[in-house]
């Protein structure tokens, strides 16, 4: 595992990291996403990724990392590995319940704190914009979250360029700077391209791309159709039938054709692609079992592109 570093700090993040958004609530396999998790940091992945309201439901994603803690990372073993968590979305009903508010974001930060049973996260995102809370708030709130040592770290997500502008400026006046940004970008997803990427560079702030495979559309699994168990068939996914159209199928078809060239799985590929550019510093997989993480892990034996890759690459996503 190759670990790159965070933006202009010091934080060295794995060039993949393991996401806990799927696979990991009360309605899964404990067994399972035990067996993931341990895997992965046995391969280099140090860094584990939550939110308030992962799940389902809500919070049990955190509660059960909390257990895979407490069984196999007790002691130094926390210093080995680097865990977030974020605020934003809705976690509980009522009028404190999401968004981005001070009293919002603490009380989450605390309710996550006690699921996992830790005394702090490395780093602890807004995890959207909060069109109807002042900038300067949210902010606040994260640079509060640092200097009373329940975070390491602050970050956002899913802030467009303009918005991650002016954030990073005021987390800079207040003495903790923006560590990272989380975004959704694949190749099917390349919004982040247009000013994001540049606003990152320019302010010194890593990046961490989520949904790199496009929730599973860069993968072999829509080569021909929808498969059972697939998170377009899962009532409790996020990808819509709709999103799998026949010109999306076509293009995943083309795609995995180009992967084969390179000796790589189409999912190998859409990871590769993401990281040759030097701004990502990780990509956040999801792993369903231990041999999918594998695979994905396997991307990083070849993360370089010839010319001609890039632009048969282009030329099918721009069809």
């Amino acid at each position: 595992m190759k670990y790159n570093r965070c933006g202009k700090s010091g934080l060295l993040l794995p060039q993949i990291s393991l996401g806990l958004w799927h696979n990991f609530g009360s309605v899964d396999s404990f067994e399972n996403g035990e067996n993931i998790v341990k895997a992965a940091f046995d391969k280099g992945i140090t860094h584990f990724d939550l939110a308030n309201n992962y799940g389902p439901v809500p919070g049990s994603a955190e509660t059960n990392f909390g257990k895979i803690l407490k069984n196999n990372f007790q002691g130094n073993l926390r210093d080995e590995i680097v865990i977030t968590t974020k605020a934003g979305y809705t976690m509980w009903d009522g009028p404190y319940g999401d968004w981005g508010s001070r009293k919002y974001l603490l009380s989450s930060l605390d309710q996550s704190l006690k699921r996992m049973n830790l005394d702090y996260v490395d780093i602890f995102y807004s995890h959207r914009f909060d069109p109807e809370t002042p900038l300067e708030e949210t902010m606040m709130a994260l640079d509060y979250a640092v200097r009373s040592g329940k975070a390491l770290y602050a970050g956002i997500s899913n802030y467009n360029a303009e918005q991650t502008k002016e954030a990073t400026e005021i987390l800079k006046r207040l003495g903790t700077p923006c560590l990272i940004h989380q975004v959704k970008y694949s190749m099917f997803v390349r919004e982040p391209e247009e000013g994001l990427l540049d606003v990152l560079e320019e302010k010194g702030v890593g990046c961490i791309a989520f949904s790199p495979l496009a929730q599973g559309l860069l993968t072999d699994k829509y080569l021909k159709g929808i498969p059972e168990n697939s998170r377009a068939s899962n009532p409790n996914g996020h990808l819509q039938l709709e999103e799998v159209s026949e010109a999306k199928v076509q293009k995943i078809i083309a795609l995995n054709e180009i992967a084969k060239g390179r000796n790589q799985s189409l999912a190998q590929m859409a990871l590769a692609w993401l990281l040759k550019d030097n701004r990502i510093t990780s990509v956040l997989i999801g792993a369903s079992s231990v041999s999918q993480l594998n695979n994905n892990i396997d991307s990083l034996q070849n993360l370089d592109f010839s010319k001609e890759e890039l632009e048969k690459i282009e030329g099918v996503l721009g069809q």
